[in-house]
């Protein structure tokens, strides 16, 4: 096959055509995670899920999506003020 392909390629383009190509497989999974709620969240979370219509599931997902992109963003942010003020940018307020 490879012969096949050199052979219709023009000349300055065999050489820049020497890229290996690997496969990668990988088999992902998911595995299910047990969520424990107390009863009170339990029954907020069925009543929530019967008013919209969405899964029980979907809702934790949603949430916890969002808990983890807001506590991303809330680490960033301190570590910059960190960093800001360890370089002498900024100087801490004594309160």
């Amino acid at each position: 096959m490879r012969v096949l392909i050199d052979e219709c390629l023009p000349a300055g383009l065999k050489e820049s055509l020497a890229i290996v190509l690997t496969v990668i497989l990988a088999i992902l999974t998911l595995i299910p995670m047990v969520v424990h709620l107390k009863p009170q969240t339990e029954s907020r979370l069925r009543e929530l899920s019967a008013t919209t219509g969405r899964a029980p599931d979907e809702l934790i997902e949603d949430a916890m999506a969002g808990y983890l992109s807001e506590l991303t963003q809330t680490r960033k942010t301190l570590d910059g003020r960190y960093d800001e003020i360890k370089s002498g940018h900024v100087k801490p307020v004594d309160v």
